[in-house]
């Protein structure tokens, strides 16, 4: 497990099983127990929260990571591995989680 992961979560109702991407540090899958995620979404509002993913990043169809939903849950709870996002991807959801967040630069 990596940072930037995509995997099907079995998330408590009434989310259920949906793709998350994994946003802790390399080093926390090792030793901790739970992980912090953002959940992917089809609803798609074209806000700077959102990261829009699709087909060229490994995924079904087109969707959004939303940093405003960011949480954290058991590993347990991680079932299969979807797709490695790219840099280009990571960077900008480093971006939206700043803006969800209110972090400066």
């Amino acid at each position: 497990m990596k940072r930037g992961e995509v995997w099907w979560a079995e998330l408590p109702k009434p989310a259920g099983r949906r793709p998350v991407v994994l946003l802790s540090r390399d080093e926390a899958y090792q030793v901790r127990e739970l992980v912090t995620i953002a959940p992917l979404t089809t609803q798609i509002r074209n806000i700077p929260v959102e990261v829009r993913l699709g087909v060229p990043d490994g995924l079904p169809k087109e969707c959004v990571v939303n940093a405003d939903t960011i949480t954290t849950i058991p590993k347990s709870f991680l079932r299969d591995r979807i797709a490695l996002l790219r840099a280009e991807k990571l960077k900008a959801l480093d971006g939206a989680i700043k803006f969800a967040l209110a972090l400066s630069s």
